[in-house]
């Protein structure tokens, strides 16, 4: 019991980090169906932000800015690099979205330093019991706040008048540009939400001393496996298998001791691409996901 809450705990706090990061992709794909490789670059930046903020402004301050600032990032990038090219095959605006990740990954390491800089989360390493076992603040915290800004997106999309917006436009464009709505403002609003969630994570990722490191990055890349487990157009899917991803992980962590030796000792590390391949054997589209999703 003790070892299921922990490695439950555990998985969970690491699988929202990748529901964030997932959500991101997913909101930019429904608005303009083209997977956005630059989310890992948005994490990264979003934290080494907060690195700089968390000084002058206190923790949690400085995560607000932080992730405002990233959203206002991605939004500039979305207007810069990626609105020049709608209309184009959607394989070349993938391109364009790898070609963001590399420069602006490049300029946030060259922030970052030859030391690992720290986001100043207030939890640390601090552990509470629970029914005897051993649970990390920062884990509880980061369930926390995934629940508070999943049901705060889920809200604005469905009351707001540019949510209600973006739901119609990842319907059908044509359709909703008839009905007035406009399209750019969706892409870019889309952006600027995924932008300020990858920073999120990035504060998630760089929590309990870990740091902000030049390879950090490289957390993000397990969203891919996330969002075609849950379905590339579904949020509710990415929420889901986030969270999923995260505590198999954690459960195959616990265990891989008794895995046969030729296993090797990195399985945890591989366990999110493995479950993807069953995944695209199984349900190519997500389980959450519909049929008529193109893959890129």
């Amino acid at each position: 019991m003790t070892t299921t809450i922990e490695v439950i705990s555990r998985g969970l706090g690491t699988g929202s980090i990748y529901a964030l990061l997932a959500l991101g992709f997913v909101i930019i794909y429904r608005a303009t169906r083209v997977i956005s490789f630059a989310q890992p670059a948005l994490m990264l930046a979003g934290a080494v932000l907060v690195t700089y903020l968390v000084g002058p402004l206190g923790f949690y301050a400085a995560v607000v800015a932080g992730a405002l600032g990233t959203a206002l990032l991605a939004l500039v990038a979305e207007r810069v690099a990626v609105r020049p090219m709608l209309g184009r095959p959607v394989f070349t605006i993938a391109i364009i979205t790898i070609g963001l990740d590399v420069v602006i990954r490049v300029i946030a390491i060259a922030f970052i330093g030859t030391d690992l800089p720290q986001v100043g989360d207030p939890w640390g390493l601090n552990t509470v019991n629970i029914l005897g076992a051993t649970v990390e603040q920062r884990h509880i915290a980061m369930v926390v706040i995934t629940a508070a800004l999943v049901a705060a997106l889920f809200l604005f999309l469905r009351y707001t008048r540019i949510g209600l917006a973006m739901r119609a436009a990842s319907f059908d464009q044509e359709a909703a540009m008839a009905q007035g709505v406009s399209v750019g403002a969706v892409f870019a609003v889309s952006w600027a939400i995924a932008g300020g969630l990858a920073a999120i994570g990035g504060v998630f990722a760089a929590s309990g001393g870990a740091g902000v490191g030049g390879t950090m990055w490289i957390i993000a890349l397990v969203a891919l496996p996330v969002i075609i487990l849950g379905g590339l157009d579904s949020l509710v899917g990415a929420l889901v298998a986030g969270l999923f991803v995260g505590i198999v992980q954690s459960a195959v962590a616990q265990f891989q001791q008794y895995f046969p030796s030729w296993v090797g000792p990195n399985v945890a590390a591989i366990s999110p691409y493995v479950l993807m391949m069953i995944a695209l054997l199984v349900r190519p589209y997500g389980f959450f996901g519909t049929r008529e999703v193109e893959r890129v």
